[in-house]
């Protein structure tokens, strides 16, 4: 099954259990618009999660995500990331 072919929930994906691989999909469906609204920001956040959890893909889409966004814009996803880390744990 293609990534575009999957719906992502994020919110189902709060929790300490969560995968990469969900974490990254999750990032895959704000930066295409799939099953929800185009948000860069959002996607930066989930990519950066998957990062950390070891997700080699989501480096390079985090980077990327960063290079269309603003400092500030960064700022908020690196926020809204560690928000979901303490939440999650």
């Amino acid at each position: 099954m293609a990534y575009s072919d999957t719906h992502v929930e994020p919110a189902g994906l709060l929790g300490a259990h969560s995968h990469a691989e969900d974490l990254y999909r999750a990032g895959l469906a704000y930066a295409t618009g799939t099953g929800t609204e185009i948000n860069l920001i959002e996607a930066h956040k989930w990519f950066n999660l998957a990062a950390v959890r070891g997700h080699e893909d989501a480096k390079v889409q985090r980077q990327e995500m960063a290079e269309m966004l603003s400092s500030a814009e960064v700022k908020m996803a690196l926020q809204a990331a560690r928000d979901w880390m303490r939440l999650a744990h």
